[in-house]
Parts: C-alpha cells; sequence; structure tokens
C-alpha cells in the first residue's frame, strides 16, 4: 500500500452539465462525445456542450438499483463504419444480467441502427447490485485484433459463484466482435466451463484499460476494503470471495478472513479504506508534462476525487505514489478518458452530472 500524497489542484473546465447519473465517455469525430446515462440513455454532446435529445434505437434497459446502460465504447474502425458497443443491464426469465450489444449511429446521429446482443451473462438472477460492466478493445503488437474484453461482477448475491466457471457471475470474458467465442480462451476444452471466460475470481470490475504493450489492467470494488487494481492474465484467479484485504459491512472477516492462498494471484495494489474506484485510463499525452506520461488514473466514486497514480516504470511495476485531484468538485467520478487532443476528461455521477475537461495548469 502507499499514503496519497497532499491533494493538488488543476484547472478545469465544464464542457456539459445536467446529465442524470453518466457513466461512459467515447469520443466522436468532429469533437463531439457520445455519453450513457445510467437511467437508460445515450447522448451525444457537441463540441460546444449542447445535449442532444437521447439516442432511439436501444433494448430495454432494466434501470433499478446499480444497473442501467452503462458501459459504451467506439469500434476501433469507428471513422469507417460507425460501429459502438454498450453494456446494459439486460431483464429476462430470473431478473437480468449483464449484455453485451453492438450497433451502428446514424449518420445524422439521432438513432442507433442494426442494433444487436451479441452477448448475456448467465445465468440472469434477480439482484440491483455489481453488474461489473467495462469493455475493453483487445490488440496484438499494439493493433485492435477483433477481440473485445468485458468485466462481469459477482451480482452480490451470487458472490461464490466467481470460484466457479458454470457461471459469468464474476469473470472477465473475452469474445469476437459478433460474439463468437476464439478458440484461444483457455477454457474453451474444460469439461462444465462457460467458454467465454478469461479470468475468475473477480467481485465488481467497474475500471479495465490496455497499456500501450497490450497489458490487461483491471480494479475492482471490494467489500469494506479491498479495492484491487489486478493486471488480468489468461486463467488467473483474483480470488474472491476466498482472500481479500476487506472485510464484511459492519465488519468481520469474510468466509476465513484470508488475505492469500496459493493458486490466487495476488493485486497489484490495493486501498483500505475503499475509495469505490471507477473508470481508468493510462496517460499517453504530453499535454501534462513528461511526468505523467504512463500514469495510471482513476476515480473515486466515495471520496470524489481523481486518482492520479505513479508507478514504478511508465505503464508497468508497482505503485510508488497517488495524488488526490479535483476533490474540491465534491462529486463522484464516474469514468475518466483521454481525449484525441491529449486532454483528460472524467463524467461526475450525480442527478446532474457533468462533463468536466482537465486543463494543464
Amino acid at each position: 500500500m502507499t499514503l496519497p500524497a497532499p491533494a493538488q489542484s488543476l484547472r478545469h473546465d465544464v464542457v456539459a452539465s445536467g446529465l442524470e447519473h453518466p457513466w461512459s465517455l467515447a469520443f466522436l469525430p468532429q469533437g463531439r462525445f457520445l455519453v450513457s446515462e445510467r437511467v437508460g440513455r445515450l447522448r451525444v454532446i457537441e463540441a460546444d456542450g449542447r445535449v442532444n435529445p437521447a439516442l432511439n434505437g436501444l433494448p430495454e434497459v432494466q434501470a433499478r438499483g446499480q444497473g442501467g446502460l452503462l458501459d459504451v465504447l467506439l469500434d476501433a474502425d469507428f471513422a469507417r463504419n460507425r460501429t459502438l458497443f454498450f453494456c446494459f443491464s439486460e431483464p429476462g426469465a430470473g431478473g437480468n444480467s449483464t449484455a453485451l450489444a453492438r450497433a451502428r449511429l446514424s449518420g445524422d446521429r439521432t438513432r442507433l441502427e442494426a442494433m444487436q446482443v451479441i452477448f448475456s451473462a448467465k445465468p440472469k438472477v434477480a439482484s440491483s447490485a455489481h453488474f461489473g460492466c467495462r469493455i475493453a478493445e483487445s490488440q496484438t503488437q499494439g493493433k485492435p485484433d477483433g477481440l473485445l474484453f468485458m468485466a462481469l461482477g459477482e451480482r452480490y448475491v451470487r458472490k461464490d459463484d466467481a470460484q466457479t466457471l458454470d457461471n459469468h457471475h464474476g469473470k472477465i470474458i473475452r469474445i469476437f466482435k459478433d460474439g463468437r467465442v476464439p478458440p484461444d480462451n483457455p477454457f474453451v476444452s474444460t469439461a462444465g466451463a462457460l467458454p467465454e471466460i478469461w479470468s475468475y475470481g473477480h467481485r465488481n470490475p467497474q475500471g479495465m484499460v490496455l497499456s500501450p504493450s497490450g497489458a490487461l489492467w483491471a480494479h475492482e470494488h471490494g467489500p469494506q476494503g479491498g479495492d484491487e487494481i489486478n493486471l488480468i492474465t489468461p486463467a488467473g484467479n483474483y480470488g474472491w470471495p476466498v482472500i481479500t484485504y476487506g472485510e464484511n459491512y459492519g465488519g468481520g472477516p469474510i468466509g476465513a478472513g484470508l488475505s492469500a492462498k496459493e493458486g490466487m494471484t495476488q493485486p497489484l495494489h490495493y486501498w483500505v479504506p475503499s475509495i469505490a474506484p471507477s473508470g481508468m485510463v493510462f496517460v499517453t499525452s504530453t499535454r501534462y508534462g513528461t511526468s505523467w506520461i504512463g500514469n495510471l488514473l482513476v476515480g473515486s466514486l466515495k471520496f470524489g476525487y481523481l486518482n492520479r497514480i505513479e508507478l514504478s516504470a511508465p505503464f508497468n511495476g508497482r505503485v510508488i505514489r497517488e495524488h488526490q485531484l479535483l476533490a474540491s468538485l465534491g462529486e463522484r467520478i464516474r469514468d475518466v478518458r483521454q481525449g484525441p487532443d491529449g486532454l483528460l476528461y472524467v463524467l461526475t455521477d450525480q442527478a446532474r452530472g457533468r462533463l468536466i475537461r482537465l486543463l494543464p495548469d
């Protein structure tokens, strides 16, 4: 663990406001933005900050508790194919589950076309918590390779499912962009295992990013303490709920109270107390000075700041220092992204949430 450095000041301006619990941000051509609102809306925001009406063409979204319309990701070839992906809480027999859809944004940016659900987590359960739901596009040798990763929570009421391979709860999955299963996924030939699974033993991952080398990083919410940053490897078991640095809400050990066990991967970093992490991005831009390059940024929902994390090597290594940014906002930080202009943007998770641009000193 590291102790946070003193809070830092950073200039910012408000790009757009009045967003209802915005969850995810993507960058459209010509300076526009695409933002999901957890209540089940997807909006285009103009470069000048004007917020357009919600897009038509979305599937039914069960926006209840932590569920709703969550992460959104533009295809690497969006400029040519206008394809995007989004994940959401999908209602169905037995309750709901996290689902992943693909669609095309219409030329006039008012609706989704050719919408198709390409993955639905199994089984559906009656829960309004721990959907996970971050998406990342896989890369090989620095280039997109046609695969997607998606992080899935264990749904809270089914925490033990995170340790079994016959369900998608508490897993990170890997699929082709049309939903097919890659033949080299680690459990394709394992009897009784669902073939989409890439790693398991996760609690509620809500941040995921690839480093420039193609390494997959993810963070997840712990219970009371024990939020984690993990380096994700195929077939890796990240331990929940057998090992954790947290405890039950209200106190007391989880299970046998273990924080390590043979065969289970230790986190790269963990927080006690929890910061409730959400959103994550590596800084590759020079806009904030060379000392920021290779830093990891993570939002804190609980304490309402943006955490700038220095690593022992750019994009790699152990956590050596943490800096609290934007704490004066007093708003929950839900997502953080680096824009095509090299600047950083955050979404605040409020009833009247905001899209904020960070400006160098």
